[in-house]
């Protein structure tokens, strides 16, 4: 199916190495929120992979630019972080989330993750004041944060640190799993193995 295309700007980017590298682990033909989408850079990626998306932003005109069609990718103009959350009573099989945060959000993404979901997370921390924007101590996560929040998932990597390219900056990622209860899971008499990048 082809794609509409994305004017020039921030979402035009690759997607996160990040998701690329653990996109394995995401269930096929699954359903992954998208959060904080921006212009779809992320949503597109995943829907070229036939994961059914929904893709979730404030702005209107970011999430006109996404440009797929509905049938394959639900979207959303809400402000999750002032209004009410948009997908009540839902889950999805994976969340994604890159250069975002809003931490009394994080319990309700959490909580957003289905039995067997993978979350995908990566954004600023502390000590990127130090190279650039994000500088707000709110907008950036304190050393092994995400470790913390993901406490009751299975964490199946984890980095926090600096990297100088694309460009400098202080990030930390996390992808972490709600593994199956135990009388749901037809391999649960032996570990799940959850295949390294």
């Amino acid at each position: 199916m082809a794609l509409t295309t994305n004017p020039i700007g921030h979402g035009d980017e690759a997607p996160s190495a990040w998701l690329q590298r653990w996109s394995h682990l995401l269930p096929e033909g699954g359903n992954v929120l998208d959060v904080a989408c921006g212009r779809g850079r992320h949503a597109r990626w995943l829907h070229q992979r036939r994961l059914r998306v929904v893709a979730v932003d404030r702005s209107a005109e970011a999430i006109t630019a996404i440009g797929l069609p509905t049938e394959c990718c639900e979207t959303c103009v809400a402000d999750i972080e002032d209004g009410p959350w948009p997908f009540s009573g839902r889950q999805f099989d994976a969340i994604v989330v890159t250069n975002y945060l809003w931490r009394p959000l994080l319990p309700t993404l959490l909580a957003s993750l289905a039995p067997g979901g993978v979350l995908i997370y990566e954004t600023f921390t502390a000590g990127n004041e130090t190279v650039g924007k994000p500088s707000r101590p709110d907008f950036l996560l304190q050393p092994g944060e995400l470790l913390q929040v993901c406490q009751a998932l299975r964490v199946v990597a984890f980095e926090d640190g600096f990297e100088d390219r694309p460009s400098q900056r202080f990030i930390q990622r996390i992808v972490a799993v709600r593994e199956l209860p135990l009388d749901k899971d037809p391999s649960a008499s032996s570990p799940t193995r959850f295949q390294l990048g």
